[in-house]
Parts: C-alpha cells; structure tokens; sequence
C-alpha cells in the first residue's frame, strides 16, 4: 500500500443499484483516493439480499463508460464480477459499498446487500468497506455528510494496522456537517430490527400476491452505549469492524458443560 494511502485500483458498488445517488457520491469519493476507479453495481434494486450470489441465473454485463458497469446480478455478484473478471488481471486495492441510502445497523446488516458486498470482498481477501448515510425524510437525505467525511474515515480506517480479517461497516449520522461530533469505532449490537411482517394484496386479476417487510422499534433507540445505533443517533460517525465468525460461544460453553 502506498504510504500516502493514494490507491493504484479501487472498485465500487452498492446495493440500490446504477445510478444511485450515493454510488456517485461515493465514485467521486473514491477518485480523491485512487487513480483508477471501477464502478460494478446491480442493474437494479437489491437491498436486502444480503451476501447472495447467482448461482443458478447466468448473469449479464452492461457497459455505462469505460470503466462503469452495470450487472444483472445482486451486490456479492458484482464484487466478484469486478475483481475476478474486469479487473482479473489487475484486481482492486480497495473495494467500497455504497453509499446506501439509509443507515445499515445491528441485525439489519445480516440482511443488507451494502454490507453483504463488504464481506464478499473480505471473502476474496480484499480490504473492504460499506458505508451508509442515515435520514429521517426520504426527500431530504443529508448527502453532504457523507460527501464531505467519507474519504477522511476511509484513509482512517486504512491506516490501521490490523492482523485480523475483517471489513468495515460505517454510517454517518442524520444531520449537517456543522452537527456531527466527531467519528466512533463502536460494536455492531441489536440494533433496530424488531422482526418481519408480511403483507398481502390482491391483484387487478384476483390473484393474491405478497410484500415481505422489516420491522422497526417504535422508539428509534439501543441503549447500549457501545453500539452502532446509539452512537450515530447521538450525530457520530460510527465504524464496526464485522467478520464472518457468528458462533454463540456463551451457548457452546453451555452445551459443553451439560453434555459433561
């Protein structure tokens, strides 16, 4: 890694696909940081896949620019695409995700495809990040944060010198850049997931069809003071180291000592 962090490659992608607001925010972002920039993004819409690739559906590329492009497939799909075919015989330095419209905290990064594409890139051994702009009005996204401090965190977490194998999931608060604190290394926790609901509808044909949605908290709040959640609510910048390891060790010890 160069030792004034300007990468040789960078590849960015995201969740709500090409042409996304914050996947320009963050190409411009990335091109502060790098002197190539590859944009591989999902044709369409694919929040909440998760880490999931296409394994039975052949998957398609579509060229924007010379180094944009656009596939048929979810996040895990374009992380693989960009590094392991476009980019193949000189992979990226860095891959970024994002930035995704909306905060991804606790529970909710299992299922996000902004996050989901942080650890297939960590899978393929490639330092990786998601980041995430929080809001409160769909129609008042406060970019500008994002925009403004995004490749600062990034050149900070990229100084660490770390052994383990992680990737990073970072969001920024739901204010102004004159409100922000300061930046917070916090625990993924609970979160704000309170569970699934489904809701049914009839088509013009009578036919029934299904719209599967996430549950949130009423209240909007985790007391835990070391968490994600709690801390971007109080206006920080919050970055989660996350790795692949789920293991309930407390309920293995349990098992251990009841099977003698």
């Amino acid at each position: 890694m160069p030792s004034d962090y300007v990468f040789n490659r960078i590849l960015v992608t995201n969740d709500d696909g090409y042409g996304a607001p914050g996947l320009m925010i963050l190409k411009e972002i990335a091109q502060s940081l790098a002197r190539e920039v590859w944009v591989v993004a999902p044709f369409r819409d694919q929040s909440g896949v998760s880490h999931s690739i296409s394994i039975h559906d052949p998957l398609r590329l579509i060229q924007k620019d010379e180094k944009d492009y656009a596939v048929t497939g979810t996040p895990a799909d374009c992380v693989i695409m960009g590094a392991k075919h476009l980019m193949k015989t000189h992979p990226p330095d860095l891959i970024l995700s994002g930035i995704n419209s909306g905060a991804n905290l606790g529970t909710e990064t299992l299922f996000s495809g902004t996050v989901g594409a942080a650890m297939t890139g960590m899978l393929l051994d490639i330092p990786s990040i998601a980041l995430s702009q929080a809001y409160a009005d769909p129609d008042n996204i406060p970019w500008a944060t994002s925009r403004k401090y995004g490749a600062q965190i990034i050149r900070e977490i990229l100084k660490l010198k770390l052994e383990h194998k992680v990737c990073f999931n970072v969001n920024f608060p739901n204010c102004g850049n004159e409100n922000v604190k300061n930046r917070k290394f916090t625990t993924q926790g609970k979160g704000l997931l309170n569970g699934a609901d489904v809701q049914a509808e009839t088509d013009p044909r009578n036919k029934d069809y299904f719209w599967l949605q996430l549950r949130h908290k009423d209240d909007k709040k985790d007391d835990n003071i070391s968490s994600e959640a709690y801390n971007l609510s109080q206006n920080y910048i919050t970055i989660s180291p996350l790795q692949f390891e789920r293991t309930h060790h407390d309920t293995l010890e349990q098992i251990e000592q009841q099977l003698g």
